[in-house]
């Protein structure tokens, strides 16, 4: 598992393909309620116990794209880091997540485009040794570092 760089963000010539990051974060009410209120998506069953128990999820569940930015935040945080642009991304969702549960977001450096100074990531988060969400990034990444204003 690697850090964040030192200054922000890893550029493209210190990427190396096998590089891997992961940040733990635990799903509360309260993220599900900000994220509800930010992306304007109030389906009830994010939202609504008596809702949700009458579902085939027997309870509320958190935003898939909520599990899916813990891997943004990876991506923007970590590996590559500050500097990292976003080109697109792919998502599976395959179990769902709980308030209270603990989701381990997973970023790993699949392949590295010199050329374009691109990388794809792959973007996996578990709950516990579950597999709830992978998917892939592609993102632009910086070929050298901005010097320090002073």
């Amino acid at each position: 598992m690697i850090q964040p760089h030192p200054s922000g963000g890893y550029i493209l010539d210190e990427l190396v393909v096998g590089m891997v990051a992961e940040k733990l974060v635990v799903v509360t009410e309260e993220r599900i309620a900000r994220f509800a209120e930010a992306s304007d998506d109030f389906n009830p069953v994010h939202m609504d116990e008596a809702f949700a128990s009458r579902t085939a999820y027997r309870g509320r569940i958190a935003h898939g794209l909520l599990s899916a930015s813990f891997g943004s935040a990876v991506v923007g945080t970590i590996l590559p880091g500050a500097g990292a642009i976003y080109l697109g991304q792919t998502l599976a969702f395959h179990r769902p997540v709980r308030i209270g549960d603990t989701v381990s977001a997973r970023v790993t450096v699949a392949a590295i485009d010199e050329a374009g100074a691109r990388v794809v990531l792959r973007c996996e988060a578990y709950v516990g040794d579950d597999l709830v969400m992978d998917g892939d990034a592609t993102v632009r990444v910086p070929r050298r570092r901005r010097p320090a204003r002073a």
